[in-house]
């Protein structure tokens, strides 16, 4: 979910995957409309059982088959990348579905989550500005991050040295002493469980960015510190990178993880049964 101004990405076949987010999209609109004929049709998310969806078909959904339908920017991610999250999302929708990352891929992903609750994180007000003028509809917030990619391997030694950053803490809300915990982010973030948490942003390409190993860190403590029943569902982005693979085997866990297509990794990452234990 990066900004187009700072990462150029040209896909051999950008207007086929075009095409395919609005198969996707559109195959919502059809299921959405044989849920809306049938009441007793359900879908479960965090244990309770809900709808999928109903009444009409939102301005949200049909706003973003227009978007994919007539831009030639594209999500960052490939189709099969895209898929494994759409199966999940398919499945557990209307669920909390926390995106570390807000670009042009944000329509897609809150349009799978109708009725849902899609929270994006993102490091630019600029861009938050930017992106919420075109697409009102979205929720966003702005992250202040306390860390840089330079950083990557320090931060990794302070974790092992800080008892704040320890997983018998286990805490991110106001840890100011652990500098890979989130410890500003709104409310909100704190107050839901979020069943599906996808980490495609910050930046982490160059070594002033502020890499994505708060991110990674916090979303373990948060599905460690669940306590609704069922996993927490964790997607990492660009695994083909040293830090984000590094920091996925130290806090998400190689044990946890479900699928690997391209340069995504999914996680299905249970509450710690033992707030004693490691994280891996």
């Amino acid at each position: 979910m990066h900004k187009s101004h700072n990462h150029k990405f040209k896909p051999e076949k950008p207007w086929f995957l075009a095409m395919a987010m609005v198969g996707l999209i559109g195959g919502v609109l059809l299921i959405a409309s044989f849920l809306r004929g049938n009441d007793s049709s359900t879908l479960f998310c965090g244990g309770g059982s809900s709808r999928w969806v109903t009444g009409n078909v939102t301005g949200l959904q049909l706003e973003a088959i227009l978007h994919y339908a007539t831009s030639k920017v594209i999500p960052q991610q490939n189709i099969d990348e895209i898929r494994i999250s759409f199966d999940v999302l398919r499945s557990l929708s209307p669920c909390n579905f926390l995106v570390f990352g807000l670009g042009h891929d944000s329509l897609m992903w809150a349009s799978f989550n109708l009725r849902g609750t899609t929270l994006f994180l993102e490091e630019d007000p600029k861009w938050v500005q930017t992106v919420l003028k075109d697409a009102p509809g979205l929720s966003a917030s702005t992250v202040n991050y306390r860390t840089k990619l330079s950083d990557a391997d320090n931060l990794l030694s302070h974790y092992r040295t800080e008892p704040d950053c320890s997983p018998t803490k286990s805490f991110i809300r106001g840890n100011s002493k652990c500098r890979l915990a989130l410890n500003m982010l709104q409310d909100e973030v704190y107050d839901k469980e979020w069943d599906i948490i996808m980490i495609d942003a910050p930046r982490g390409y160059f070594p002033e960015a502020p890499g994505r190993m708060a991110a990674i860190y916090s979303a373990a403590v948060m599905a460690r510190n669940r306590k609704s029943p069922g996993v927490t569902h964790v997607y990492l982005h660009d695994v083909d990178r040293k830090v984000e693979k590094m920091y996925a085997e130290t806090f998400l866990c190689k044990k946890h993880l479900v699928k690997a297509v391209g340069r995504l990794w999914h996680f299905e990452i249970p509450p710690a049964a033992n707030m004693n234990s490691e994280f891996c």
